[in-house]
């Protein structure tokens, strides 16, 4: 882009930022971390719930029980390759793209969750990184729905989303920074 250009308005957003001292308590575990069998079976009993994470959204479409909503990036820590194909039942519902750059939550990833679960849900396709959607989820979500989150190396936390998980989410939210970002698109 030339120096004297300007970026147009759509490509900047308003965030939440993850300040430095922030960070080891958005690491907490915040429920139950479950994995291989475990996971499985508590992913079969459950009513609905939304998935944030490439892992444990196409483990639950895989064990025959896919989410109403899922948030995905294409993207593991641990590498492995996962085929975009497995996300299919939920992108025919319908699949939204958004950008949100790695340590923020965009308030269009965060409003993007609304609207995705009350049209019935579907897959958002997040460009940069999903992390910090599960914190939308958890805010966004009806009460009695379950979150599933990927932990790296460990398993899926599912939180059941109640008033004390929702209050949780808008302290954290409170503490982080609210800033407007260039999401370059």
């Amino acid at each position: 882009m030339p120096r004297d250009a300007t970026r147009s308005a759509s490509s900047e957003a308003n965030a939440w930022s993850v300040p430095a001292e922030l960070r080891d308590q958005l690491a907490q575990r915040y429920g139950p971390v479950l994995n291989g069998t475990q996971a499985e079976r508590a992913v079969q009993g459950l009513g609905e719930f939304a998935t944030c994470g490439d892992r444990v959204t196409a483990d639950a479409i895989r064990w025959g029980h896919a989410p109403r909503l899922g948030i995905v990036d294409y993207v593991t820590l641990r590498h492995e390759p996962i085929d975009r194909g497995v996300f299919r039942p939920l992108a025919d519902r319908r699949e939204v793209r958004v950008v949100n750059p790695a340590g923020t939550l965009t308030d269009r990833l965060y409003l993007a969750v609304k609207e995705m679960w009350d049209a019935g849900g579907g897959l958002i396709e997040v460009v940069g990184e999903e992390d910090l959607g599960s914190l939308a989820l958890v805010a966004q979500l009806p009460l009695g729905t379950t979150v599933i989150y990927g932990i790296p190396s460990e398993g899926a936390s599912f939180v059941k989303v109640d008033r004390a998980a929702k209050n949780r989410v808008q302290q954290l939210l409170a503490r982080m920074e609210r800033r407007r970002i260039d999401l370059g698109d």
